[in-house]
């Protein structure tokens, strides 16, 4: 297994959504709060990064660079764990104009992070070229840089939601009862992938499902598949005996259509169940990846999907401070 750091605020805990489960008349809802994983480090992101930035340390590097939308709580979460670790930050954000000084791009300041704005047409062909070239510039300045991928996302970062269920299977024990799935929402891949792993090297008899926010469930399929073959390298494959069959795209279930008007912009309907959630909950979602994904498990629930299900658990995955901004909110 590979080396891990903890800095997470772990286990977090769960939580039946009472009114939401009631008013369904379907499966009983649960949600892990993996939002409370610290608040400047909330969210899953901190889970990868427990990982990734121990393999960082491990190879000596004195500075981070990583990359994402220019409200990426992901690059938020990795510049709070810089500062909190001496660590100098550099982010590269895509955006097309300069954005305002709000939401996670403010904390990103605040926790001193070197930022680079890029377009979107950059952001999407020349990223790699321009992580690279830029960790070759603080090379030639004497520093020793660690590249993360966008969103941590990469086969030692499933290791951080493959751990996260072993935390599940703890606190089924606690609850007395056992979970028929997980759902999560996929973003880049790597909690869904982790989830997966997870299943894998703990033998845990519930269904694991993912519900795409961007893209389409094909595509992730084929990403999922390729992070899990990453994250084997880091194993002994003995330790998954028969299990690695649920690696393959075929076998990994992304319940698709929930887009939407695409990534990170929301429709009356998604907002409008955002705030019933707030309202009955007293639980705060965020309009691009939960609110969503959970959304799209409602619909699903409505539908009858899930009608021989009794429990199911949704990952709170974080991201409160997407409410922050106004990011395309409906009228």
């Amino acid at each position: 297994m590979p080396a891990k750091r903890s800095y997470a605020t772990l286990p977090t805990k769960i939580e039946k959504l009472e009114r939401l489960s009631s008013s369904l008349k379907g499966p009983e809802i649960y949600i892990k709060r993996d939002d409370q994983t610290g608040i400047e480090l909330s969210g899953n992101k901190i889970r990868k990064l427990e990982y990734v930035v121990a393999e960082a340390l491990e190879q000596g590097a004195d500075a981070l660079i990583t990359c994402g939308a220019v409200q990426s709580n992901h690059c938020r979460a990795t510049a709070a764990l810089g500062a909190k670790l001496g660590l100098s930050v550099y982010l590269v954000l895509k955006e097309n104009q300069e954005p305002k000084m709000i939401g996670n791009y403010l904390l990103d300041h605040l926790f001193g992070a070197e930022i680079k704005l890029i377009s979107e047409s950059d952001y999407q062909h020349r990223r790699e070229e321009i992580l690279d070239n830029l960790g070759k510039q603080l090379s030639a300045k004497g520093k020793r840089p660690y590249i993360i991928p966008e969103g941590a996302s990469n086969g030692l970062g499933c290791f951080g939601y493959s751990a996260a269920l072993k935390e599940i299977q703890e606190e089924e024990k606690s609850l007395g009862f056992s979970f028929d799935t997980v759902v999560a929402a996929v973003g880049s891949g790597s909690t869904l992938g982790g989830l997966i792993l997870g299943k894998a090297l703990y033998d845990y008899p519930g269904e694991i499902i993912g519900i795409n926010i961007a893209s389409d469930a094909k595509t992730f399929q084929q990403r999922v598949s390729i992070l899990l073959q990453e994250a084997i390298t880091y194993l002994d494959t003995n330790m998954l005996n028969t299990k690695i069959s649920l690696f393959s795209p075929e076998n990994i279930r992304i319940i698709d259509g929930y887009v939407g008007e695409g990534y990170g912009k929301s429709r009356k309907a998604e907002w409008d169940f955002l705030q019933h959630i707030a309202k009955t909950e007293g639980i705060l979602l965020d309009p691009v990846y939960t609110g969503k994904a959970l959304y799209g498990l409602v619909e699903e629930i409505k539908k009858g999907t899930f009608e021989n299900y009794q429990r199911i658990l949704f990952i709170h995955t974080g991201g409160v401070f997407g409410l922050i901004p106004p990011l395309n909110l409906p009228r």
